[in-house]
Parts: structure tokens; sequence; C-alpha cells
């Protein structure tokens, strides 16, 4: 198997469960997690480069100026993910924040298909229009434009698409994304020192410490995305990527209590169909391939 398949896979694992982390910091306030966030995770990248010994990227930096243009961008759809996923877990809304990351391959497929110029197959065509079907069915009956879940779709689907086209490796690229951030967190959290509004220094000690160890967890799913958008295409990282909101769904029913109705059953099973159609016609082409080079390798040998 490909392993930027499970590369991936671990990727969405994770950020599927990160709601219940992110619901353990209440007493925090949004912003403050996201700048405490990047420091942390620059200070846990760093140190990983140090005991690699990896440095030899930065010459590729002064060479060429423009790769730093690139990550500026790819830098701003993080940040701007980061802020709206834990605003919309503060303000009990993970099913919001799974119907964004529903939204998002259909995204991805899109900026595959006008970027990359990655080709569908019809089943593939099919299985996207069904889901496409399922997020307008979810959209129309909220009664309004998904504003949430559409910032979190396009933010995300943009920071794909830049990563998979990035000169950088998985670690040197999010290293380089958080430095770019790093002078706006500092600016930030100087701000937040010297201001009453701060709720990091009253948090409870507990808080603190999931605070410091989002470091690292922000770090390793990011660093597996990277490293499997990569090995594979953007298409099949785009319908991979419903295994994330999937747990947020399920976590959002079953742990935080959030409405789940009948609309929202047929919206989200229009998904689910569309993602097991992908899934089965890609799995039979991969196997229909493999027996066709076995019997060109049997021929070869006779």
């Amino acid at each position: 198997m490909n392993p930027g398949f499970l590369y991936a896979a671990a990727a969405y694992g994770i950020w599927g469960l990160f709601p219940l982390y992110f619901h353990a910091l209440q007493d925090i306030a949004p912003l403050e997690i996201v700048l405490y966030r990047v420091v942390w995770a620059l200070g846990f990248l760093l140190l990983v480069l140090l005991v690699r010994r990896q440095w030899a990227w930065f010459a590729l930096l002064r060479r060429q100026p423009r790769v730093w243009l690139s990550f500026l961008g790819s830098a701003l759809f993080l940040s701007i993910n980061w802020l709206t996923y834990i605003w919309t877990v503060h303000a009990g809304q993970v099913a919001d924040a799974a119907l964004g990351y529903f939204i998002n391959p259909l995204f991805t497929v899109v900026l595959g298909f006008f970027f990359l110029h990655e080709r569908l197959r019809r089943v593939q065509w099919l299985a996207v229009a069904i889901a496409a079907v399922g997020v307008g069915w979810l959209a129309w009956h909220r009664g309004q434009i998904p504003w949430v879940p559409l910032i979190l779709a396009v933010s995300f689907g943009s920071y794909g698409l830049l990563r998979k086209t990035a000169s950088l490796g998985a670690l040197e690229g999010l290293t380089l994304e958080t430095l770019i951030m790093l002078p706006a967190a500092a600016l930030g959290l100087w701000w937040f020192a010297g201001n009453p509004a701060a709720t990091f220094p009253d948090a409870t000690l507990g808080s603190k410490i999931l605070v410091a160890g989002a470091g690292p967890l922000t770090a390793i799913p990011l660093l597996l995305f990277a490293a499997g958008a990569r090995q594979i295409s953007l298409s099949a990282l785009g319908f991979m990527q419903y295994a994330t909101p999937s747990i947020q769904l399920l976590l959002a029913v079953w742990i935080f209590r959030e409405p789940f109705g009948p609309v929202q059953a047929i919206g989200f099973a229009l998904i689910w169909l569309a993602l097991a159609l992908y899934s089965v016609e890609g799995l039979w082409r991969s196997w229909r391939l493999r027996v066709r080079r076995r019997a060109q390798l049997a021929e070869t040998h006779s």
C-alpha cells in the first residue's frame, strides 16, 4: 500500500478527536489558544529538527525567496482554519465543524481538477455529485449560508493545495509556516500580557498544560497530512478527509449532545454513500489492475 494513505488516515483520525481536546479548554479564549499553539508547535518542530540535524533546507530559502511567498499563503490559510475551528468547538457547534470538513473534500476535488489537472472517472464524478447534494440539502435546511463550515472548508482545502505543490518537505514546510506566524503570535501574546481581558493567566493548571501539549498535538497530524499529500492524488486525499468529520459528528451527537434530527441524518447519509461509492470504485479498479499485471507477468514468463 502507498504509505501516503496510511499517513493521511492517521492525520484524519487524530483531527477527528480534536473536539475532545479543545472542548477541555473552555476557560481560555480561542485566540489565545491559537497564539500559544503557534509558539509551542514551533518549539516542538525546532526540537525535532535539532535531533535530526535537518537544517540544509534554510539554504533553499536564501536561493529561492519565492518559497517564502508560497508558504506565506499556506500559513495564512492554516491560521484562519485554526482560529475558526477552535471558536466553533468553544461555541458548542461541533456539528458545524463536521459539516465544514464534509464540504472540504468537495472543494479539494475541485481544486485538484482546475489547478492540478487531475481527472476523475465517471463513478467518481457520481460520488462527488451525491456528496454535493448531501451538503446542499444540509445547507438548504439551515435557511442561510453556512459561513463557518465554508470558511473551514475553503481554508483547509486551499492549505492542502499549497502543501501539495510545495517545494519543502512536511517537517521543513510546517516549521517555515509556524516561523511566519511567530511575529503575529508574539505580538498578540505581548498585547494579552498587559490586558485584563487575557484568560490564560487565570486558567487552571490542567488547561495550561493542555495548551502546551497543543504544540506537538498540532504538529504531528500536520506532518502526517503533508507527507500523505505529497504521495497520493489530491482527489484521493479529499475523499479520505471524510473520516475526520465523521468522527467529529459522532462526538457532537453522542458526547456533546448537539441536535441531530431526520434532516441531518439524510444529508450525512448521502455524504457517506458518496464516500462508500468512491472507495468501492477505487478498490475495484485497484483489484482489476493487479489481476491484469499478474496476467501480463504470467504471459511474459510463459
